[in-house]
């Protein structure tokens, strides 16, 4: 660790409180950080590479969220970070510090004009066809969405279903996942909505990859959905299943369900074969 980081994590923690970025680095994920977002309820994980700050820090994903925030607040708060770090980043200075104040009088300003009081994300947008007329509202990167559902199934009062839909970079993933959310009613009223995508680009002629996962409660299936993802080899999709529970436990039949209904929801797309 650097001395410039090192000083920007002691300066972060002893403003914000002890813990507030914590190194969670293992062999297998190096350089990784959890960083809480002050009044937010919302941790991320967070890149900060060696050559840092030559090298742009970078957030990965949602690694935890209050009980009382709204549906899809995390991917949102996420998403937020990552286009304040595009504004404030600069090769060759530091810049932890200033990203995180930005972030929370961003969100500060949200969360008092935008999202205090919801309950279900659905209702932050009034007309569920026509979103783009209320992105002032939040600010989320619209996208046209190609969703392709799979048939509903249901088990011992549980109900199932799958979408999948193409994308072509990480923030194109949150964003649909955001969208889908906030305009599709049903899904933000569901008990889970476990996600997964993969990506694959190409920069300088070398081919980078992006993969991630999302319980959203339902313990180890996100990990499953992406594993599912992983062995049909489908790339620039994300995929989303979601489940109602019906108050009767599934125990591990619901993973053979999860992904059952998301290969249906892939080979309808026509990402995977059947």
């Amino acid at each position: 660790m650097s001395d410039e980081l090192e000083n920007e994590i002691e300066a972060i923690n002893s403003i914000y409180g002890a813990n507030t970025i914590l190194n969670v680095s293992q062999l297998a994920a190096r350089n990784h950080y959890t960083l809480v977002i002050p009044h937010a309820e919302v941790t991320l994980r967070l890149l900060i590479p060696d050559q840092y700050p030559e090298k742009c820090l970078q957030f990965m994903a949602v690694d935890g969220i209050g009980s009382t925030a709204p549906k899809g607040f995390g991917i949102h708060v996420l998403i937020t970070a990552k286009e304040v770090v595009r504004r404030v980043y600069t090769p060759g200075q530091v810049c932890l510090f200033d990203v995180l104040q930005e972030l929370e009088q961003t969100l500060d300003h949200e969360i008092s004009t935008h999202w205090e009081g919801e309950a279900d994300v659905s209702n932050q947008f009034e007309d569920a066809e026509a979103p783009a007329s209320h992105a002032n509202r939040a600010s989320y990167t619209v996208l046209q969405t190609r969703w392709t559902l799979s048939t509903t199934v249901t088990e011992k009062k549980s109900t199932f279903l799958a979408r999948s839909c193409p994308v072509n970079t990480t923030a194109e993933a949150l964003s649909a996942i955001t969208q889908l959310l906030a305009t599709d009613k049903r899904a933000s009223k569901a008990t889970h909505n476990v996600s997964a995508y993969r990506i694959r680009t190409s920069v300088d002629r070398n081919n980078i990859v992006y993969q991630d996962c999302d319980d959203d409660g339902e313990t180890a299936a996100g990990a499953r959905l992406l594993r599912l993802l992983q062995m049909t080899d489908v790339w620039n999709v994300v995929v989303v299943v979601s489940r109602w529970y019906g108050g009767v436990k599934l125990g591990p039949a619901r993973f053979g369900i999860i992904n059952a209904v998301a290969r249906e929801a892939l080979v309808a797309g026509g990402f995977a074969k059947g």
